[in-house]
């Protein structure tokens, strides 16, 4: 069996994207070994479902630094130590500084509420009731520069319906996304995915696409 990528994930809160890469991992064919759980904040549930699933944690406090860029420092310095070669952001709500895009090129995953590039922000949800749309979903994507950008891995759509609040729509998407997320961050692992330009080139017929 070839090596596992090592991946360092990136978190904010409940951890309920990490808790199904972590589910993943239990299958012997998942390409990716979690070497690393960060966290902007202390005392969230992602860190106790790291700690559960014995993946060492590390709390990098942004009110400890000064700014975006040393804050970045102190996440590739965790992850480059524990020997991460990508990062996958799961709910992690802070903009990585330029360095750490330079540091892992094309290697730095996010998931996000939405079809992207409809509704980027933290209010995607909201965003998308408010705007009277009937059709929002999950976007996988590699991340750059810019808030919610970057090159397009996969997405898929999940319905609105007329009935919706935040909270359905939330459970909604999500149960499709701790699907999503996995499969493509595993396809990453196999080297099934690159990037020309800003077009991501899979190897295979992108069986986690759009459907």
């Amino acid at each position: 069996m070839p090596p596992k990528l090592p991946i360092a994930v990136l978190i904010s809160g409940s951890g309920t994207n990490l808790q199904a890469l972590i589910d993943a991992r239990t299958d012997p064919g998942f390409p990716c070994d979690i070497v690393a759980v960060v966290s902007d904040r202390p005392d969230i549930p992602g860190l106790a479902r790291a700690t559960r699933a014995g993946i060492p944690t590390t709390v990098i406090d942004w009110a400890d630094h000064q700014d975006r860029a040393s804050f970045t420092d102190a996440i590739i310095e965790v992850s480059e130590r524990a020997g991460a070669a990508a990062l996958v952001l799961a709910g992690f709500m802070r903009i990585l500084a330029p360095q750490a895009i330079a540091r892992f090129p094309n290697s730095i995953l996010n998931t996000h509420p939405s079809l992207l590039p409809r509704f980027p922000g933290t209010r995607a949800i909201e965003e998308a009731l408010e705007a009277g749309v009937t059709e929002s979903g999950v976007t996988v994507h590699f991340v750059d520069e810019l808030v919610d950008h970057g090159p397009i891995i996969a997405q898929r759509s999940v319905p609105v319906h007329d009935e919706d609040t935040v909270e359905t729509l939330r459970q909604r998407i999500q149960g499709v996304e701790h699907r999503l997320y996995p499969e493509v961050v595993a396809a990453f692992g196999r080297g099934e995915i690159t990037v020309d330009g800003l077009e991501v080139v899979w190897s295979t017929n992108e069986p986690v696409g759009p459907r």
